[in-house]
């Protein structure tokens, strides 16, 4: 029998693989700049295979592609009749992903977001984004997801409205916020005060997810965590952010040797700014010796990084058999058998 998500995390971490909207992209059916998920009707067969890669590298969860697939998003590309097959669609190939596990049926999540929308001097916007979540979270409920991811938000009053969406329909909440460079949500609570005020009001998960790295989420983390009583979610993007550019919104690369035809390094040239798996275990380390309870990466994720951070809180995952080693290699393995005249060669190489 499949255990809920509240099981899973009285047994212990839960995984979540994140960061479809990226992985898309680098593979070449979705569109850098929109980022409305399309994929899910134009290319199922892609957007199952990178569930599935999510899955076998350590996921608990098939999050339902529905990132950015709201009202407003399909307004903008003119494709508003498609939001509801598109909704639909997501989260039935999730359904059919999650099935193939073979130790135990991943979970499927509904997924809803920031809006673009949401106004604090506004009242008519409140209306409006409210709407939207309770459309969205409507197909969630009666495609039958385990619960509903609310993620990426930088107002609160927005998240709170999500997880109220959420509990009209009797699912369970996991909602993470996106914190910009001002270091407080943008309707001006810290963090951890709107974490707190979340769990409070029964979300069953809160925490942090996208815009920052692990550098410059780890510490507003530690004090959801010395705030929340409960679960706490951190799920960074797997770029090296820092003090002086905490988000990857404006990070720069000194070493770019062309001139870039964006503004910025987001979204198309952040490739050279990536941290290795070792950092992303290193902060996935930290984050578990201080109490986080659901890991996973954000924009910019492979699922090889998602299955370190999954190995290093103690979870194996289904394709851990393919997890580096070294042993063998031709220049650097430690095999007896491996030719001396080559491992010596190895710093000369």
């Amino acid at each position: 029998m499949k255990r809920s998500l509240q099981q899973r995390l009285e047994d212990g971490p839960v995984i979540c693989g994140e960061g479809y909207l990226f992985e898309l992209e680098r593979r070449g059916y979705l569109q850098a700049g929109s980022f409305v998920p399309e994929v899910a009707l134009d290319n199922p067969e892609a957007l199952k295979q990178t569930y599935r890669d999510y899955m076998l590298a350590g996921s608990d969860v098939v999050l339902a592609f529905t990132y950015n697939a709201h009202r407003e998003k399909m307004r903008i590309i003119e494709k508003e009749d498609l939001l509801e097959p598109l909704n639909r669609q997501a989260i039935r190939l999730a359904k059919e992903v999650a099935k193939e596990h073979p130790e135990e049926e991943a979970l499927v999540a509904g997924n809803i977001s920031n809006t673009n929308l949401f106004n604090p001097e506004d009242p008519a916007s409140k209306e409006t984004v409210r709407e939207m979540f309770a459309e969205m979270v409507k197909w969630c409920k009666e495609e039958e997801v385990d619960f509903v991811n609310g993620e990426t938000f930088y107002y609160y009053e927005e998240a709170k409205i999500a997880l109220e969406e959420i509990q009209k329909q009797g699912l369970p909440a996991v909602i993470t916020f996106g914190l910009m460079g001002e270091n407080v949500l943008r309707d001006g609570y810290s963090v951890e005060e709107g974490c707190r005020l979340l769990k409070e009001h029964g979300a069953l998960v809160v925490g942090m997810n996208c815009f920052r790295g692990p550098a410059t989420m780890q510490p507003y983390i530690e004090k959801i965590r010395e705030e929340v009583e409960g679960y706490v979610g951190a799920l960074p993007i797997p770029y090296r952010t820092s003090e002086e550019h905490p988000t990857f919104f404006n990070l720069p690369d000194g070493g770019c040797s062309c001139s870039l035809p964006t503004e910025t390094t987001f979204p198309t040239s952040l490739d050279p700014l990536y941290c290795n798996r070792y950092e992303l275990a290193q902060w996935a380390k930290e984050a578990h010796d201080i109490g986080v309870n659901y890991f996973g990466l954000c924009c910019g994720a492979s699922p090889s990084m998602l299955r370190e951070v999954a190995e290093t809180v103690g979870r194996e995952a289904v394709n851990s058999t393919y997890s580096p080693n070294m042993k063998k290699h031709f220049l650097f393995g430690s095999d007896e058998t491996l030719q001396s005249h080559m491992t010596s060669y190895r710093t000369k190489a």
